[in-house]
């Protein structure tokens, strides 16, 4: 039981997905055992004492074909009471000791459930996020991408999604735009973006409250990643200056987000409706 709750707290993962993860490991490694072979077999592990019981299973069915898997519900009731047709019925209890080979089955079905749970989770944490700004840990840089660790996950910077005047290095702290997410064979694969014009969009919206409360639009953004951008802002309520929201008190608000993205330049323009007054 105290193997148990240090690996939940290693893992980072609820108490019940790991208890339920040994507990199908359990169920493997008593099948391999000779006792029990080819049948169903159910394990319970008591969370407050950590006592494992190991029981045989049948099906409850209107007529018996296989003896070793199959009860009828008239000796299904000896066992339980309110047992219907369809259930299954725990028959008789094993001795809940398993051999070593057993053992290591039951080792790797816990690593690999808890690998399962862990992508789970990550998937499940990073969902609905698309669009979201992270600040990363970079953590392998090569040719074709950078890896960065995100919080439990890893997330990769593909070429495309890079400045190309930016150069990365191992430990360097930098914001990204979380671009999608999509399922792999080897767990969730989650895509940064630091070219991206949405991202530059949420810097705005961080660093300036007019924009993230609504009384300053941004109306469009061109982009060049690395070299220059024009941001096109509008005020929707009375009395708000636009661009002297977006620049700050002596340019401290663009100085930040031009920092964050390596002394990219950033012209902040006044939107308007008539083109010509636009350009």
């Amino acid at each position: 039981l105290i193997a148990l709750t240090q690996l939940a707290a290693e893992r980072n993962l609820p108490r019940d997905i790991v208890l339920s993860a040994i507990e199908a490991a359990l169920v493997s490694a008593f099948r391999k055992d000779s006792i029990a072979t080819g049948q169903e077999i159910s394990v319970k592990l008591d969370p407050g004492t950590g006592d494992v019981s190991v029981y045989l299973l049948k099906k409850v069915v209107d007529e018996v074909e296989n003896d070793l898997l199959e009860i009828t519900l008239k000796d299904a009731k000896k066992y339980q009471a309110d047992i219907e047709v369809g259930d299954n019925v725990a028959y008789e209890k094993l001795p809940a000791s398993a051999g070593r080979i057993a053992a290591q089955t039951a080792k790797q079905v816990v690593l690999q459930r808890l690998r399962e749970a862990e992508r789970e989770l990550v998937y499940e944490e990073y969902a609905d996020k698309e669009g979201e700004v992270y600040t990363v840990n970079v953590q392998r840089v090569d040719s074709k991408q950078v890896v960065c660790e995100m919080g439990r996950a890893e997330a990769i910077l593909p070429l495309s999604e890079q400045i190309q005047t930016e150069r990365y290095r191992v430990g360097q702290k930098i914001k990204v735009l979380l671009k999608s997410l999509e399922r792999s064979v080897k767990g969730p694969e989650l895509i940064i973006s630091r070219a991206d014009d949405d991202l530059l969009k949420r810097l705005f919206e961080m660093e300036v409250p007019e924009i993230y409360n609504g009384s300053v639009e941004i109306k469009a953004i061109a982009r060049e990643p690395g070299a220059r951008s024009k941001v096109a802002v509008f005020a929707s309520q009375e009395g708000v200056d636009p661009v002297g929201s977006c620049v700050g008190l002596r340019g401290i608000r663009i100085q930040n987000i031009v920092n964050e993205l390596h002394g990219e330049k950033i012209d902040v323009v006044q939107w308007d409706e008539n083109p010509i007054v636009f350009i």
